[in-house]
């Protein structure tokens, strides 16, 4: 059997007692530290921290850099200046996702890809095998570690730990260089749970200090350490999509309703013919919130049915830890997407009622 990896700051977890970890796509993560449901409530109120160390970071550098990227993105590179990042997709000539990402502009010639744990050889394979010349590609996921400070006092520790000036950063800008608990790290406005927020990349040798000095300043603010759990409650309450539930091979972003991330108007990028038809000739299937009118919890794969017939299936669900109502996204035939269409979700070999509601589910106020 192989053994599960692990990140920089898998020593850390046992400072606390209710930590239990799971395999992760081959990673041995925590789900939790305390529980689910406090860590997603102090995520919303106050403030988690996560280790997403098992993402994978990839240098792109060169003077054909950009020019590769427009190529196998789905966004338009050509619009971030250095210091922006860009949320974007790969897609297979077909239009299916081979993953979803965030692009950093660190210079002309020199980008950061941060790509899905799960994805990194596949990813790298894929990237390596449509490489031009003029465009290098390197896998630096093994040197480097990342920390998601989030929720609505984020800005205010992350100010107390460095000389940086992060609380103006926009959402979706990073500073490159700064001292955050005297560990230098690339601190960008980004997240994965609706919440503000900041992920910060170190070196893999820095991550254990960076954590304790966050931990140690955030605690008086409600900062706890948040797991998998959480974050999967939270980037589902706000309609994330994760790569093999919301998106795959066989989902394309606009089925997904990523619409916005897909520039049919750039140049040619790999799966754009595919999408550019898809769109033409209208959607056959899309992604829905869908809301139990009976009892029961829709999880992911459950059959949905209307009209006595299958309809598509669940992609992820739960009870919602801040709404208390059991909740689903669905990818289901796009005739029954219409707010208020009455469903069927099958449970345990029983179908139980539900409807199509309004995702996300949840949003911040500002």
């Amino acid at each position: 059997m192989t053994p599960l990896k692990r990140t920089p700051l898998f020593p850390l977890y046992s400072r606390y007692e209710g930590a239990r970890c799971i395999d992760f796509g081959g990673w041995e993560l925590p789900v939790q530290f305390a529980g689910i449901q406090k860590e997603h409530d102090a995520v919303r109120k106050q403030a988690g921290l996560f280790d997403v160390s098992h993402m994978g970071e990839f240098m792109v550098s060169g003077p054909s850099a950009e020019a590769f990227l427009q190529h196998m993105m789905t966004n338009d590179v050509s619009r971030l200046e250095d210091g922006q990042a860009q949320y974007t997709l790969m897609c297979q000539p077909d239009g299916g996702v081979v993953d979803d990402l965030l692009v950093y502009r660190l210079a002309a010639d020199r980008y950061m890809l941060v790509v899905n744990a799960s994805n990194i050889d596949k990813d790298y394979e894929w990237l390596a095998s449509h490489r031009i010349d003029g465009a290098t590609l390197e896998d630096v996921s093994g040197d480097t570690a990342l920390l998601a400070l989030q929720g609505p006092h984020a800005a205010d520790i992350l100010a107390r730990v460095t000389d940086a000036v992060t609380d103006g950063l926009a959402p979706f800008h990073f500073l490159p260089e700064a001292t955050v608990c005297g560990v230098h790290a690339l601190v960008s406005r980004t997240g994965y749970t609706g919440e503000d927020g900041f992920e910060l990349y170190v070196a893999a040798a820095d991550a254990q200090k960076l954590w304790l000095g966050l931990m140690e300043t955030g605690a008086p603010l409600g900062l706890v350490p948040a797991g998998l759990g959480a974050r999967d409650t939270l980037r589902f309450e706000a309609k994330l999509p994760l790569y093999g539930q919301e998106l795959s091979s066989t989902i394309t972003p606009l089925e997904a309703g990523l619409g916005m991330f897909v520039k049919l108007g750039k140049p040619a990028f790999i799966g754009r013919d595919a999408l550019l038809k898809q769109k033409e000739q209208g959607l056959t299937r899309k992604l829905v919130g869908i809301e139990m009118i009976d009892r029961g919890i829709p999880r992911s794969h459950y059959p949905v049915l209307a009209d006595g017939r299958p309809i598509g299936e669940v992609t992820t669900g739960t009870q919602s830890p801040s709404l208390k109502r059991n909740l689903g996204l669905a990818l289901i035939d796009a005739a029954y997407a219409q707010l208020g269409t009455e469903v069927w979700v099958e449970i345990r070999g029983k179908q139980l009622k539900a409807e199509v509601v309004k995702a996300p589910f949840y949003k911040r106020s500002k």
